[in-house]
């Protein structure tokens, strides 16, 4: 291994590298050599406590980490790494950085646009502290900088992400025949929303695991010394935590589950957390893999026939549609932005979200699936967990730093946007033109009934000893927010729906769901 002349000297170039942008081909690297300059790196506590993680998030970030490093030692880079338990860790990125640039003295810091507001406002007042300039690089990551969204945004009444994805087909020529979209339509969503039958999904083909190396091991030591009271488990970690087995995870879904994956992205079933979708999503926001390889694959498997349109254009629209769309809605309203709440909500989140001990079967799988393995698919987050906190009035910023803390792919950029736009309506419309309201029927068909069949609640039933919590909350929903659903094009259907309902329904569904709330532990 060669060492990088910078080590011994003052760098020129002191090359910022956060958890989050583990690319070798970023931007804050372009000009640099390790023979003059050197990279920087800090795993520090604030960065799991300001949000309570769970622990196999802390492990997968810690490790990923530490891999990257050792490959650009090996690449022959000096970096300058600070560890969680080295004695004289101050315990936040600031601290790190300004003990680094007391005794490096370097020329200038070059750091890739983090995907955090809190992160770059403490890296910026570090750097000015110390006197030392800053260069903001751009995250070439992602096919649209947040200046291009910021133009897409400028003159539009409304944002909505369907227009901003035929923009980029058409821009990036993806999924395009000529002038036209592949199969005469933009998006296959009709065909992606079925259910399993009553019998289940089937056999389905396992995704990699990757057996904890040593430096992984080192890692989750570490995290059961130091974060044992915080949630979760570490059995059974093996997330990839290196660009090769984030390309391995890759081509294992694309070539094993991508072609079912459209028909059933949406379907739930108990027990089975993954389902056929890919679980690349924290390999992605880690930048262990580039969105443009996956969404590559993907097209390349449907123009050789090896899976259907519907699977690969559902599959490249999470990626090339929401994943920029959520990242331009984050940094051009970033930081009023995490402080909505459309719906006045200001309920607690139940105790329950941190053990999986819900009432309901269905909601309890989905958290302590999510409590042990750090994942859910995008049903389970937004239509069992979310839509069980939006119905009950919990404060959108509490769901919001829960959704943090617990998923592995949590990085802020992604998870606020999805968790306080799409999943809680906080900002009123700016991201989602509704809300994603739904009774216990939505659930008991997406699952063919499967978690009902075992439940003490009836999801037909909106009042009563069996009343399905998930159906109660909806029509108190309706009722607790009428004007405001029925000024929208997309929910005053739903709102018609109350005129069924007498005085004394209203009345009894108002006070049986004050009575659950009261009593929700």
């Amino acid at each position: 291994m060669r060492a990088g002349a910078a080590g011994a000297a003052q760098p020129r170039h002191l090359v910022l590298v956060l958890g989050d942008q583990l690319d070798a081909g970023a931007a804050a690297f372009d000009g640099c050599d390790p023979d003059h300059d050197a990279i920087w790196m800090a795993e520090v506590q604030e960065e799991s406590t300001h949000v309570w993680s769970a622990q196999q998030r802390i492990a997968l970030f810690l490790s990923a980490m530490r891999h990257f490093a050792a490959a650009r030692r090996e690449a022959g880079w000096t970096v300058h790494y600070s560890a969680l338990d080295a004695a004289e860790n101050t315990g936040t990125l600031a601290g790190e950085l300004g003990r680094a640039l007391q005794r490096l003295r370097p020329s200038t810091l070059r750091l890739t646009a983090p995907g955090d507001w809190r992160v770059l406002q403490a890296l910026r007042a570090a750097a000015e502290a110390a006197g030392v300039p800053l260069e903001l690089c751009p995250d070439r990551h992602f096919y649209v900088s947040v200046r291009e969204f910021a133009r897409h945004a400028r003159d539009r009444r409304q944002l909505r992400m369907e227009y901003f994805y035929r923009e980029q087909r058409r821009r990036h020529d993806v999924l395009m025949q000529g002038d036209a979209p592949a199969g005469g339509q933009w998006n296959f969503d009709a065909e992606n929303r079925e259910s399993f039958p009553a019998s289940g999904p089937g056999a389905i083909p396992a995704a990699p695991r990757f057996t904890p190396d040593a430096l992984t091991g080192e890692v989750m030591a570490l995290v059961r010394r130091r974060f044992s009271a915080h949630p979760g488990t570490l059995e059974g970690f093996a997330w990839p935590v290196t660009p090769e087995q984030a390309h391995q995870a890759l081509e294992t879904f694309i070539r094993e589950r991508l072609g079912p994956f459209g028909r059933w992205q949406d379907a739930l079933w108990p027990a089975e957390p993954g389902l056929w979708h890919a679980r690349l999503s924290a390999a992605l926001n880690l930048k262990l893999l580039d969105p443009r390889a996956a969404v590559q694959a993907a097209e390349a498997a449907w123009r050789t026939g090896s899976v259907p349109l519907s699977s690969a254009e559902g599959f490249i629209r999470q990626i090339l549609g929401w994943r920029e769309y959520v990242r331009g809605v984050y940094w051009t309203q970033m930081p009023q932005y995490a402080e909505r709440n459309a719906f006045g909500a200001e309920a607690d989140l139940p105790g329950f979200y941190w053990t999986g001990d819900a009432p309901m079967p269905c909601l309890a799988d989905a958290l302590r699936q999510t409590l042990r393995g750090g994942y859910a698919h995008h049903i389970q987050r937004l239509m069992v967990i979310g839509l069980y906190a939006l119905l009950l009035g919990v404060r959108p910023q509490e769901v919001h730093r829960w959704f943090l803390a617990v998923y592995v792919d949590a990085v802020e950029w992604v998870e606020m946007p999805n968790v306080l736009g799409m999943s809680q309506f906080a900002d009123g419309g700016l991201m989602a033109s509704k809300p994603y309201i739904a009774s216990g029927q939505y659930i008991k068909r997406m699952s063919a009934g499967a978690y009902c069949r075992h439940c003490r609640f009836d999801p037909g039933q909106r009042t009563g000893a069996r009343a399905c919590p998930y159906t109660l909350l909806y029509w108190d929903f309706l009722l607790r927010h009428e004007a405001a659903l029925a000024a929208n094009p997309r929910t005053v259907l739903q709102v018609r729906n109350l005129a069924r309902l007498s005085a004394a329904q209203r009345t009894e569904i108002r006070h049986q769901a004050d009575q659950w709330r009261s009593a929700a532990p």
